[in-house]
């Protein structure tokens, strides 16, 4: 007889909104911006024609059914960056304090007292303080939005997961620089991360539906 491992989660748990947040990665002005448009012009169709619709579904199932909503930007804590971690410093990424590229697309933008952490890494679970937010509130699942699929989606999904948080990828609300980075970052996830889709997500938001997996 196999043994059964201590812990080990299911797959099939229903999701309860009230202990469940959606967290949207980087979706902001930056993202979008004429440098962005002339470098990625695909990528930036897939977050305004793609991406955006569904993030607004999936904050639309949120709000009216009691989960949090929190989003996370690229943003410096300083006018020149000196605040920014080595890897933006490299990458010659520097969103300036209170600028445009740093606020969130006018289509999801907070509402009311939604939480917005400013971040200057990749990874939201290590340049912010999102793990004790969302221990503060009860939080267990956490359902990812935004982009990049293989670079700040990926380390929220892995550094979630290993903090003990149920993580889902909500894929088709995801996007990356070209749809081939898109694919192999799902596929090449962690088998403790959920990979669903939009419309299944809304359902189980609205008790509709029980957690499927794919």
């Amino acid at each position: 007889m196999k043994p059964t491992e201590v812990g080990e989660p299911s797959f099939a748990r229903r999701i309860d909104p009230k202990r469940t947040a959606v967290l949207v990665v980087d979706l902001q002005n930056n993202e979008v911006s004429e440098k962005i448009q002339i470098k990625y012009p695909d990528y930036v169709d897939r977050i305004r024609r793609v991406v955006v619709p569904n993030v607004q579904r999936l904050l639309d199932a949120a709000r009216s059914n009691g989960a949090e909503v929190i989003y996370t930007t690229i943003e410096s804590l300083t006018l020149d960056g000196r605040d920014r971690s080595l890897l933006h410093k490299v990458a010659k990424l520097h969103v300036p304090k209170g600028s445009w590229g740093g606020k969130v697309l006018t289509e999801i933008a907070p509402e009311d007292d939604e939480i917005v952490l400013p971040k200057t890494g990749s990874g939201v679970f290590n340049t912010t303080i999102l793990e004790y937010v969302l221990r503060n509130m009860g939080i267990e699942v956490v359902i990812v939005a935004g982009v990049l699929t293989d670079q700040c989606i990926d380390m929220a999904l892995r550094d979630g997961s290993d903090r003990g948080f149920f993580m889902i990828c909500s894929s088709d609300a995801c996007t990356s620089h070209t749809e081939a980075r898109h694919e192999n970052a799902l596929r090449g996830q962690y088998r403790s991360i959920r990979i669903s889709t939009t419309a299944d997500l809304v359902l189980e938001l609205e008790g509709k539906a029980t957690a499927s997996t794919c």
